[in-house]
């Protein structure tokens, strides 16, 4: 990976990480106060609650990133190390899909919201699983690339000991 892409993609990350802390913080906070009297009232504090889950759980994966972008920059992602960020990455994506699940739960009952929008959030949870699986299938393929490189190394030291 070249040091721009690294630049840019470290930058990025940044701006998600500030702007998720900002809404995580400031926009809650005014969307709890807009819900104080609407007809969404009596389901506040479970809505809130998933919201900021859900925030948290993206902060979750780019923390993540950022580490294994760090083992990339040394040299060392394919290693047993990177996989316990790509198991966390793996839970995340899994708890936001149950989320915005829970979310649509909780926004089904009543005439509130339209039941397209809880079929559209069941299908986003189910988007968001399918991303959790898709880095599933990327763990698999890092753990083959793990074990090659174990091999190689292996086989290079007993080339050296021939030699």
């Amino acid at each position: 990976m070249g040091k721009i892409t690294m630049v840019a993609l470290r930058t990025v990350l940044v701006a998600l990480l500030a702007g998720s802390l900002f809404v995580q913080t400031v926009m809650v906070a005014l969307l709890a106060g807009d819900m104080e009297g609407g007809v969404l009232a009596d389901r506040r504090v479970p809505i809130l609650l998933i919201v900021v889950l859900g925030i948290g759980t993206a902060q979750t994966v780019l923390v993540c990133v950022w580490r294994l972008v760090s083992m990339v920059r040394r040299g060392s992602v394919f290693s047993d190390g990177a996989f316990r960020y790509v198991h966390i990455v793996i839970g995340a994506f899994t708890a936001a899909a149950v989320l915005v699940f829970a979310l649509g739960v909780v926004l089904a009952p009543g005439e509130a919201v339209a039941p397209g929008v809880v079929l559209l959030l069941g299908g986003v949870s189910l988007a968001v699983f399918a991303v959790a699986l898709i880095v599933l299938v990327l763990r698999m393929l890092l753990a083959q690339a793990v074990a090659r490189e174990v091999e190689a190394t292996r086989m290079q030291t007993e080339l050296a000991g021939v030699i």
